[in-house]
């Protein structure tokens, strides 16, 4: 990643980011007792932040957290923040959960005794009661089909959006994509030959589903429409056309 990166305003908190992974994700990698098993569709995620796992019937996950030593960390859970639009460094994020399991109804319950969540800027320890108390972003499970729909048939209205970018980190642009969206704001993966960094637009307020959402990114656009395309981006454009 380039050193160019903006400053993240209005950006979500870590508590928030690492329930907002927990929500989006597909599918993790557990390493428990010696053992390593990437499960696909099979955890879920209760109000208060533990993992509920539905390991299928070969599993020796189960077998593992019946031995583990009691009051000891039996466990590591690896979810993996992955952008739905295809970019160069696609992990956005990664997520560790060490803690233990127990077993209820016949599936694994996974209760975190640690939480870290690794970000390009770096990683954090996120605090257990804030994790738990922490809501995941109301637009994470959505975020994904409304990257790739802006990707795949506005790539007009991106191209627009960088009139809203300093023109500094525009500088040796080739290509500019949606990255990621939040009810606080959008960011955009500036991809240059040999180096990339991100740039964050921030709503003017929060946006708590896709109908706002549509508000805020049509108030974004409206700002764009009166700004000037920049030069960076009108010589790409003019190389690309010859």
């Amino acid at each position: 990643m380039g050193d160019d990166r903006q400053s993240w305003t209005a950006a979500p908190g870590a508590a928030e980011r690492a329930r907002s992974v927990l929500a989006a994700a597909w599918s993790c990698v557990v390493t428990a007792e010696g053992t390593r098993e990437e499960l696909v569709g099979a955890h879920t995620v209760t109000d208060g932040g533990r993992v509920l796992l539905h390991v299928p019937e070969d599993s020796v996950l189960p077998a593992a957290a019946i031995c583990a030593p009691r009051g000891e960390p039996s466990a590591v859970l690896e979810f993996a923040d992955v952008a739905p639009v295809p970019v160069r460094n696609r992990i956005r994020a990664r997520l560790w959960l060490a803690g233990w399991f127990s077993v209820q109804d016949g599936h694994l319950a996974f209760q975190p005794t640690r939480v870290v969540l690794r970000r390009p800027s770096g990683a954090v320890v996120v605090d257990l009661d804030e994790f738990a108390a922490a809501a995941p972003d109301p637009l994470a499970t959505a975020e994904a089909r409304l990257l790739t729909h802006l990707a795949d048939c506005h790539a007009d209205a991106v191209e627009r959006l960088t009139r809203l970018v300093d023109t500094g980190s525009l500088h040796g642009a080739v290509r500019v994509q949606p990255l990621a969206v939040d009810r606080h704001g959008l960011t955009l993966r500036v991809e240059r030959v040999r180096a990339d960094g991100d740039v964050r637009l921030p709503f003017h307020a929060p946006a708590d589903d896709v109908a706002e959402l549509t508000e805020r990114m049509h108030a974004l656009l409206s700002q764009a429409s009166a700004a000037s395309c920049p030069r960076a981006l009108q010589r790409q454009r003019a190389d690309r056309d010859g």
